[in-house]
């Protein structure tokens, strides 16, 4: 196809957003030259990335540490039977849904567990980055490193029937830490004690992804941009909002630009939303899946393809990445899962 053809052909796959006044044919070529991350591709993450990918931003990079199970596919909508069935890592999941109704864009999974340790690696070069995870810890390493970058970023989540999102511009508006100073304490609610509805997922994506257009767009589409910390809940209709239009006086993180997060040595075992289960930390233990399940085939059940081997020995599961990650399912007790690491991958 000829360039004058490809550039048609955009037009029109585009052609009723182009319509739109706030966009136009700039706003969505600025859109094709852009690079965003989705941190964590769960419920929100592949709401998010869908939105993105058909609205034709040109790079998505799909970050999650996570593989597809059956239990997810109520909310997460860019994952089949098939992916649960192959336990395929999110990230690659992701991405083969994503290039199969948008092969004009680029999409880099990253199958990977962001860390301080690779986080300027995994998120280097992009113009913007969405939450998609599910626990504070990484949502401050999130913060540390766009406030230290002046990179803007988004906060979402969703639990139960209620979605809460934040725009948030490095000295413009206040950041997570501004809002959030402490890790919230006592009764947090999760996926796994609250459970969560799909329609709380694509509220709470609809209205980033359409916030993150803006951002992305910039010029006077950015005078639109939301200035607060948005709340709604499906269920009881209950609509919150509390102003972040800016930095906190004597913020950790923007004002005195202590970034804690972003500098922890080593990080602790993370209970997955959702399971009973802890991840294991081995990053640069390659693991050469044919001799691990020869290794495991006479204590369990065991089986793997390319990009995940899962072993089954009850009343456990371990799901084995190629990187000496692990996924331990069955317990939340980090000393447990250390110990059937160790006994059946090596201390």
């Amino acid at each position: 196809m000829t360039k004058l053809g490809a550039e048609k052909r955009q037009l029109e796959r585009y052609s009723r957003q182009i319509l739109f006044r706030g966009i136009g044919e700039a706003g969505q070529a600025r859109l094709t030259a852009a690079r965003v991350t989705i941190v964590g591709c769960g419920a929100t993450g592949s709401a998010l990335a869908s939105l993105l990918a058909r609205a034709g931003v040109g790079t998505l990079r799909i970050i999650d540490r996570d593989y597809v199970e059956e239990s997810n596919l109520q909310r997460q909508s860019l994952f089949d039977e098939n992916d649960a069935t192959e336990s395929l890592p999110k990230a690659i999941a992701a991405a083969r849904k994503l290039a199969s109704f948008n092969s004009s864009i680029k999409v880099e999974p990253m199958p990977q567990d962001l860390a301080p340790d690779n986080i300027e690696v995994l998120l280097d070069g992009v113009d913007l980055f969405l939450d998609g995870t599910d626990n504070f810890e990484t949502r401050y390493l999130l913060n540390d490193f766009a406030v230290g970058r002046s990179i803007p970023w988004i906060y979402c989540a969703a639990v139960g029937s209620y979605g809460v999102t934040l725009n948030i511009v490095p000295g413009k508006t206040a950041c997570l830490a501004c809002i959030f100073p402490d890790t919230p304490r006592g009764m947090v609610e999760t996926c796994e004690t609250s459970g969560i509805l799909n329609s709380a997922v694509n509220v709470v994506a609809s209205i980033a992804a359409t916030e993150a257009i803006k951002l992305l767009i910039g010029g006077e589409a950015t005078s639109k941009l939301r200035k607060t910390l948005w709340s709604y809940d499906v269920w009881t209709n209950e609509h919150a909002e509390i102003s972040a239009s800016k930095p906190r006086p004597g913020c950790r993180a923007c004002g005195e630009r202590n970034f804690i997060h972003l500098a922890g040595e080593g990080r602790p075992h993370i209970t997955m939303c959702g399971r009973n289960s802890v991840q294991i930390h081995e990053r640069a233990r390659p693991i050469d899946f044919s001799e691990m399940e020869r290794r495991l085939r006479s204590l369990g059940t065991v089986r793997h393809n390319e990009f995940v081997l899962k072993f089954w020995r009850d009343p456990y599961e371990m799901t084995l990445f190629p990187d000496g990650r692990a996924i331990i399912k069955g317990t939340t007790d980090a000393a447990v899962a250390r110990s059937l690491y160790a006994r059946y991958v090596g201390s």
